[in-house]
């Protein structure tokens, strides 16, 4: 099909308006727009470290104890295959047994404990996100941002990056009145 000109020319204008935007929005309002590296922000954050550990420590027992069990399961696989042949019929098919329970039981454990843990920091993740979210909105509107935005982007100068700023306010929550503009 042959294509009419004013389509094109549409187009062509199209792309020019969207090219020019940013330009004529910053020229405009003379709008701050800052930039925000949010898997930095949660990875880095101090309350996001704090919750890592935290977990980690509440699920050590628990992993410790799956631990244990699975090299009781490893002894008695070694016991079976070594001794099975030499053992009485009743013992072997009762070893056998027990390590078919323990290795259920290992399985339930594991798949228990990894589904908890997954709540756990989901839950945990949810609700530091929302104080992370909070912060940035709080600096932004202290520092006079009119637009933040977040990763990930093509490209953002590292003079526009908020980043490092967030991090520390994290870090050390302040008041926004205490704050000095960059």
């Amino acid at each position: 099909m042959r294509r009419s000109a004013g389509g094109r020319y549409g187009i062509g204008t199209l792309l020019l308006a969207l090219a020019l935007l940013p330009a004529c929005v910053h020229g405009q309002a003379g709008g701050k727009v800052g930039y925000v590296d949010l898997k930095r922000l949660i990875d880095d954050a101090p309350q996001m470290i704090a919750s890592r550990a935290t977990l980690q420590r509440e699920f050590a027992p628990r992993d410790a104890a799956l631990k244990t069990d699975e090299n009781r399961l490893t002894n008695l696989k070694q016991r079976y295959d070594r001794d099975g042949a030499i053992m009485a019929k009743a013992d072997a098919e009762a070893l056998k047994r027990e390590i078919d329970t323990l290795d259920r039981s290992i399985k339930r454990t594991r798949e228990d404990l990894r589904n908890e843990l997954n709540t756990r920091a989901a839950g945990e993740r949810d609700r530091i996100w929302q104080q992370i979210n909070n912060t940035v909105i709080d600096y932004a509107r202290a520092q006079g941002y009119d637009l933040i935005v977040p990763s990930p982007v093509v490209y953002a100068n590292p003079r526009i990056d908020i980043t490092d700023a967030v991090l520390d306010r994290l870090r050390h929550p302040a008041t926004p009145a205490a704050e000095t503009k960059p």
